[in-house]
């Protein structure tokens, strides 16, 4: 859940990038019950015909000593009209005291795996070929979600993403402008535009857990604003819920 949530999250960033043609790095902090959890950075390059994602996200505090996760990923890919089309994914770390790889390429655009480390049939169901053509990246999903906010400041989308592992589908829809109090936990206070989200696994069922419970759909809500007049919205707080820690709130957090 983590994993999908940290790309998913880096992602929303992009259109300050795509304005400014140059590099952005973006620091979020994650907190759960008053504790900071997770801390979250990106390092963005996104031109008018592909784009290059670089993040890092690693447990923190009292979460991070009960549960190390790390996880280090870089996308890359083009864009297709208003449709991204990743060439690869790659990303590694440890998770669950494992190291794990991931390497997908996209020949043709469909996705194509080159390493998974550790092999899928120890964990989970696999994901029938059939299902996975068609598939892309969830950084990449929400790359086309943020940029549909930018040009229509609506947050409507739909895709279906594959991850070498599981197939999942993410929708998200507009609720409309509310306004976020100061904190001192992150950089901004003021109106926001709500997005609602929502993630449903389809296949690649872990094979320890309850399957009906692993198909109930995990709601979220990312808020967007524009930092100065007239830049583009990127995402200045996110909050979901999380099968591992409860209630999670992520804050874009000042400049360290």
């Amino acid at each position: 859940m983590m994993k999908h949530l940290a790309a998913a999250l880096l992602l929303l960033c992009l259109p300050a990038v795509a304005r400014a043609q140059q590099p952005v790095h973006a620091h979020y902090a994650a907190y759960a019950a008053g504790l900071n959890v997770l801390r979250l950075d990106a390092d963005l390059a996104v031109g008018p015909r592909d784009y290059r994602v670089h993040l890092v996200y690693h447990t923190s505090g009292t979460v991070g000593a009960l549960f190390r996760a790390e996880q280090d990923t870089v996308v890359e890919g083009v864009f297709a009209g208003d449709r991204p089309a990743p060439r690869r994914f790659y990303s590694f770390g440890h998770i669950r005291g494992r190291a794990r790889v991931t390497q997908i390429d996209y020949p043709k655009g469909q996705p194509e795996i080159r390493t998974l480390n550790p092999p899928n049939e120890e964990e989970r169901e696999p994901v029938p070929p059939a299902d996975q053509a068609g598939t892309i990246d969830s950084v990449s999903a929400m790359a086309q979600l943020v940029r549909q906010v930018n040009a229509t400041g609506r947050c409507e989308g739909r895709s279906r993403t594959y991850d070498g592992r599981r197939l999942a589908e993410l929708s998200a829809r507009t609720t409309g402008q509310e306004a976020l109090e100061p904190t001192g936990r992150s950089s901004f206070s003021g109106p926001a535009l709500r997005c609602d989200f929502e993630g449903r696994q389809l296949a690649g069922f872990r094979l320890d857990v309850d399957r009906a419970a692993a198909q109930r759909p995990r709601r979220g809500t990312a808020w967007f604003a524009a930092m100065t007049p007239g830049g583009p919205m990127i995402p200045v707080r996110m909050q979901f819920d999380t099968d591992l820690i409860g209630s999670l709130t992520m804050y874009l957090a000042a400049p360290e």
